[in-house]
């Protein structure tokens, strides 16, 4: 079921918590919102930084989960297709008629390679990242059984300390392995800098984003001398798009973050030290919260505790308040520190994440709102395909 289309059967603060045309003092907390103005704004303004800087933008669905969010980042952003990071997830947006998926991730076991191989049929270009030997033998082996393709990127570990190879030798013997692999197709080099995405300071993300695309630079190179020509060369995150982008090497970014923006990202700075959600990006995704005691006279007690969110990469950041704060959580309660006790019981806070990514995966909805009324209702699609 599409949320956006059809609510026959659900009932409000059972099975979901609103309906279009609720007033957002309506909602039942705690819930993901979408403030839908910032959000296409986001979206508008990265689709058409990619244009103007000849890119390719393949979003990253890891995010947001959402076929619904997907959309709109293809309709206004012209986003070229979806990153996954998991088969299962893969699956959900190929369902959904998505034509360009990426599971930017390895795939290995019999099983996800086998679902991975079946993904074609569903009419989705399928595409994933290879960093050893052995596991294009197992992806050939699949294509070949369900008669399809994979395309394959070779990944290269060009600073995060994961999964990819580190030589432009290794990148070479694994795309010529795959170039000759029955039911496979080499189609470039994946080369995602997860590690410096989170750098406070421009320059040392900078620095950092200099060695990757050496590296990058290196491998195609190497590549181009073998007859091999790279369809896709990936990277590039909210935190470091632009660096891809001038980089002459880079065709593809894979941004995701900067359609929400949480509180972790919002803290890191651009090329003239200003935050990055006070200027360059907006943040479109909350987690709204009721006040559900103030018994004590310093903290208001709110509904959004551990189990609405991930707090791995901080606590939530009351938005656009500086006389309240969030302070502390345990499994089903907040503390706000109200020294000036100006909140009550039934207030609602919007917090904004830390952590977007995990903080969406814990939600079954987006309650999308446009002038403090309920727009939309969209199901967090993907939610829980972990494997």
């Amino acid at each position: 079921m599409n949320a956006r289309t059809s609510f026959e059967g659900l009932e409000v603060g059972y099975d979901i918590p609103a309906l279009p045309g609720m007033a957002e003092a309506e909602i039942q907390t705690p819930c993901l919102v979408l403030d839908l103005d910032a959000l296409e704004r986001n979206i508008r303004k990265m689709g058409d930084y990619a244009r103007a800087h000849g890119m390719r933008h393949r979003v990253h669905g890891k995010m947001h989960k959402s076929v619904d969010v997907y959309r709109l980042q293809e309709d206004l952003g012209g986003a070229c297709g979806v990153c996954c990071q998991k088969v299962s997830e893969a699956e959900v947006f190929a369902r959904a008629g998505v034509k360009d998926v990426l599971v930017s991730n390895q795939v290995r076991g019999a099983a996800r390679i086998d679902r991975l191989a079946r993904l074609p049929k569903l009419g989705a270009r399928t595409i994933c990242c290879v960093d050893d030997i052995a596991n294009v033998a197992e992806l050939s082996a699949a294509a070949e059984t369900h008669g399809t393709q994979i395309e394959c990127l070779v990944e290269i570990d060009c600073g995060a300390g994961r999964c990819g190879v580190t030589t432009t030798p290794e990148v070479v013997a694994l795309a010529k392995a795959i170039d000759a692999a029955p039911g496979l197709k080499f189609a470039g080099i994946q080369a995602y800098q997860g590690a410096m995405q989170h750098l406070d300071r421009y320059e040392d993300r900078k620095a950092k984003l200099d060695v990757a695309v050496a590296m990058v630079a290196d491998a195609v190179a190497g590549l181009k001398a073998e007859g091999l020509a790279c369809d896709i060369v990936g990277g590039g995150g909210t935190g470091s798009y632009y660096f891809e982008s001038a980089s002459g090497v880079y065709n593809e970014l894979q941004c995701g973050s900067y359609a929400f923006m949480d509180a972790d990202y919002g803290r890191i700075l651009d090329a003239d030290g200003q935050r990055i959600d006070r200027g360059e990006w907006e943040n479109a995704l909350f987690i709204l919260t009721s006040v559900m005691s103030h018994a004590k006279a310093d903290k208001a007690i709110v509904d959004a505790g551990l189990k609405a969110q991930s707090v791995d990469s901080g606590l939530p950041v009351v938005h656009g308040r500086d006389d309240v704060t969030y302070i502390k959580c345990s499994d089903e309660h907040g503390v706000v520190e109200d020294k000036q006790g100006v909140l009550a019981v039934g207030d609602m806070l919007r917090l904004v994440p830390g952590h977007c990514d995990p903080t969406c995966n814990v939600h079954d909805w987006y309650v999308g709102v446009r002038g403090g009324v309920v727009e939309s209702v969209w199901p967090v699609s993907a939610r829980g395909k972990a494997y």
